[in-house]
């Protein structure tokens, strides 16, 4: 059953990415610095490789949410959205945040992409906790 909640985390956050970059595609494309063609989509748009290596990584800290969150006895949905809600903006948030500013990129960028991370470990969490 743990798989299971796993991969379901996994393709939560992943969906919520989705809607989440399609949202802020053009101001996240240009804090980015990311190329567009001359309908606005990135030129890398259709290579498959970074939805692959997204959504890989996704089921990556799903399962480690789930062994944390077994290891702490996190097994309601509101200890799962604290727990995921901590992890995103207090874990993964400042690694982003710090490679950010060192890389000297624009505080918008900063701001969407450490966004999913802390939203995309919240959905994470409740999920988990509902298997």
């Amino acid at each position: 059953m743990e798989f299971i909640a796993v991969i379901v985390a996994a393709i939560a956050a992943y969906a919520f990415g989705a809607i989440w970059y399609m949202s802020l595609a053009k101001p996240w494309m240009a804090a980015a610095g990311v190329a567009a063609d001359e309908n606005g989509k990135p030129v890398n748009g259709s290579n498959p490789a970074p939805y692959i290596i997204s959504f890989v990584a996704a089921v990556v800290v799903a399962g480690m949410m789930r062994h944390m969150f077994s290891l702490a006895g996190i097994d309601t949905i509101g200890k799962g959205l604290v727990g995921g809600l901590g992890l995103g903006l207090f874990i993964a948030s400042p690694w982003i945040v710090t490679n950010y500013a060192f890389a000297d990129r624009p505080r918008a960028l900063i701001l969407i992409d450490a966004g999913y991370a802390t939203i995309g470990c919240t959905i994470i969490g409740v999920i988990l906790t509902l298997f």
